[in-house]
């Protein structure tokens, strides 16, 4: 999969995050992680007070371990675009707001 066909990150509504920016993602990728059992975690997801990424960034979902999720396609997200917020159990995590169980 090429880097122009990676689903982009649209949204971010983690305030807490480094990469977030104004509800955008400022991370060149982010990974989708989390148990199969829990929630699709943003494993990119940086609780610090420094701003990290990338001054002007289009962010993509550079890799799924969710199997359990419909879109996911050899560890590929095949959705057509990712929203991250707010973690289900804490507010200090960061979901994939896209994840839809298979």
């Amino acid at each position: 999969m090429a880097t122009m066909e990676m689903p982009r990150v649209t949204e971010c509504t983690v305030l807490g995050c480094s990469y977030n920016d104004h509800t955008a993602c400022h991370a060149a990728a982010v990974t989708i992680g989390g148990r199969e059992t829990g929630e699709a975690e943003c494993a990119t997801f940086i609780p610090l007070d420094v701003k990290g990424g990338l001054p002007k960034v289009m962010t993509f979902v550079g890799a799924c371990q969710r199997t359990d999720c419909t879109h996911n396609d050899h560890l590929e997200c095949a959705a057509a675009s990712v929203r991250v917020g707010p973690g289900a159990a804490s507010a200090d995590h960061a979901d994939c707001l896209t994840f839809d169980p298979a």
